[in-house]
């Protein structure tokens, strides 16, 4: 079984930078991590190479500094790692994105599986993994809570998570899939892991080495803008309520009644 995951290298949530003049994240020099939605599809797509026998290569898109998070992930079973790395697909929005990588998967001629996180930290949009799906012309599955089963015909069957449930899904692979965090238990890198991981050759393709139309790559090629970045302004005025006495609720519904709220005072104990 051959199977891709794709990987983003995110900013630390706590150390976040804007370049003022693209209002895109400044990612070179800044403390970054691997997306930790993808660190459930990097253990997922090892799980499927140990059950059903296979390789796992992990792929990913953007500056030199990304080489780290792709070698964590062969500290954490992962095969072998490619890095698409061009100035000309920096600012990228999802569309470009999701096209850019798709691009890559085929000069790695596909995958049975290709899996990713639902979505990256820094964006929250869901987006790129349909988007990668729809490129290869692949179905796809969101949201994957649990991979059931591959059957000898070549079906998956899996369980996608809903807000109250979830529902059993069979797809014909190859397939795409995104997952959510209760897929499993990502494990700790080993230390023959992290041994192999400081010796694995990583392979770095530029645009030149994609069968790719450059009208549809990086910032030129995105049809969404982030034209403004503000902090909201912190809300004025209010009063903060504390207590459980009875005095306390009193006053709290006096000032609501005064904010012009209708208030319904029982009389019973």
């Amino acid at each position: 079984m051959k199977i891709i995951v794709c990987i983003k290298q995110v900013p630390d949530t706590t150390n976040v930078k804007i370049n003022p003049e693209t209002n895109t994240l400044v990612r070179e020099g800044v403390e970054s991590i691997i997306n930790p939605f993808d660190m459930y599809a990097i253990e997922e797509a090892v799980r499927l190479k140990e059950k059903y026998e296979g390789t796992v290569t992990a792929l990913s898109m953007g500056p030199p500094q990304v080489e780290s998070a792709l070698r964590e992930s062969v500290s954490l079973g992962v095969d072998e790692i490619y890095l698409l790395s061009d100035r000309a697909f920096a600012g990228a929005d999802t569309l470009a994105t999701a096209y850019t990588l798709a691009a890559g998967i085929n000069n790695l001629e596909g995958a049975d599986v290709v899996l990713m996180g639902k979505q990256a930290i820094d964006g929250d949009t869901g987006q790129v993994g349909p988007g990668v799906a729809e490129n290869l012309g692949l179905p796809h599955i969101t949201d994957v809570r649990k991979i059931e089963e591959i059957d000898g015909n070549g079906y998956m069957t899996v369980q996608r998570l809903l807000e109250d449930g979830y529902v059993r899904l069979k797809v014909k692979l190859p397939a795409v899939l995104t997952v959510v965090k209760e897929i499993n238990e990502p494990r700790m890198p080993s230390l023959k892991g992290k041994m192999r991981a400081k010796s694995k050759e990583m392979k770095v393709w530029t645009a030149a080495d994609l069968d790719i139309d450059k009208e549809r790559i990086g910032l030129s090629g995105s049809p969404t803008w982030v034209t403004k970045i503000f902090t909201p302004p912190k809300p004025k005025g209010g009063k903060i309520f504390q207590g459980e006495t009875r005095d306390t609720v009193s006053e709290l519904l006096d000032e609501l009644v005064k904010g012009g709220i209708p208030i319904k005072r029982g009389g019973g104990k």
